[in-house]
């Protein structure tokens, strides 16, 4: 028994790492976007990336961000809607997916040029008759996806006339290009954190077996004992047919892999107390401090 959560709690401490690590990466990743496009925005005049009721979110010309939460008071039965303030890069990847910001920055860069829609990288962009990503972009393996993906950018705009500085509308159209490069890049790189991971724990799930990490009405995600995550979800748009999902190409259209590490390891806390006994404690203390005010009540 001690062997098997042994087994569990490197599975786990790991899990934790690689949260750590891919979150420090899509920090530096997004800060550089932004650095780099810090002028264009500034002409711009700020970009309003989502606002569909009642998500919203904002960049400003300081290149802060705003962000608007919307919940419902138990208490007076009112919704009320709050504005927060972002101010850095790591704040924001904590509450959202690098790959779903970039793809803001292109949809609300096409819409500020007045553009028709075009397919974004979860269709067409993400390969070009069965040419993967990587390969579009031009990138090695083991090259920093986001690198490849600005220098191939930068590349194409040497070829084009100098952004003239009153020209919001040609702003908006490199930034949309750009923002469509790095949220490919973006997928591939949560893809790819996604197999590593795969690689190094799938000794230790092999001892273990199947891992439910989520269970609910409309997605289960396991990583089965196999080494592999598998997922089935019902997309919004599927009227209820199920959909599995067995790639890391697929997995990271529905699932950040922060939410996944970070659940997974929720998950083995739950299962096997003893790989996380400082949760199992405060929870522990948290019931009985309950219990205790209860039977402390005048009348109990």
């Amino acid at each position: 028994m001690d062997s098997h959560n042994d087994l569990l709690g490197e599975l786990a401490s790991d899990a934790a790492l690689e949260r750590s690590d891919f979150l420090v990466q899509s920090t530096e990743q997004l800060r550089k976007f932004l650095d780099r496009h810090r002028e264009r925005i500034a002409t711009i005049g700020g970009l309003t990336l989502i606002d569909e009721e009642p998500d919203y979110l904002a960049v400003a010309q300081d290149l802060t961000f705003r962000s608007r939460s919307r919940y419902l008071d138990e208490v007076t039965g009112d919704w009320v809607s709050e504005t927060e303030v972002i101010e850095s890069a790591a704040e924001l990847v904590e509450l959202y997916n690098p790959a779903d910001i970039f793809a803001a920055f292109a949809e609300a860069s096409r819409e500020a040029a007045g553009l028709a829609a075009e397919p974004t990288a979860e269709g067409d962009l993400l390969g070009v008759a069965g040419i993967s990503t990587a390969e579009t972009l031009g990138i090695g393996i083991g090259e920093d996806p986001y690198a490849a993906a600005a220098d191939s950018w930068a590349a194409g705009q040497g070829q084009e006339a100098p952004l003239d500085a009153d020209d919001d509308e040609q702003a908006a159209h490199r930034l949309y290009d750009l923002a469509l490069e790095y949220q490919e890049s973006s997928q591939r790189s949560e893809a790819r954190l996604l197999e590593q991971f795969e690689g190094l724990s799938a000794g230790l799930v092999a001892v273990i077996g199947d891992l439910v990490i989520v269970d609910d009405d409309d997605e289960r995600l396991v990583l089965t004992g196999s080494g592999r995550f598998r997922a089935e979800v019902v997309p919004e748009d599927s009227e209820g047919t199920w959909r599995t999902l067995e790639s890391s190409d697929e997995l990271v259209e529905f699932y950040d892999p922060t939410d996944v590490f970070g659940d997974l390891a929720d998950a083995l806390a739950e299962a096997f107390p003893s790989v996380a006994p400082e949760l199992a404690h405060a929870e522990h203390d948290g019931e009985g401090g309950a219990e205790g005010a209860a039977e402390g009540e005048p009348g109990a």
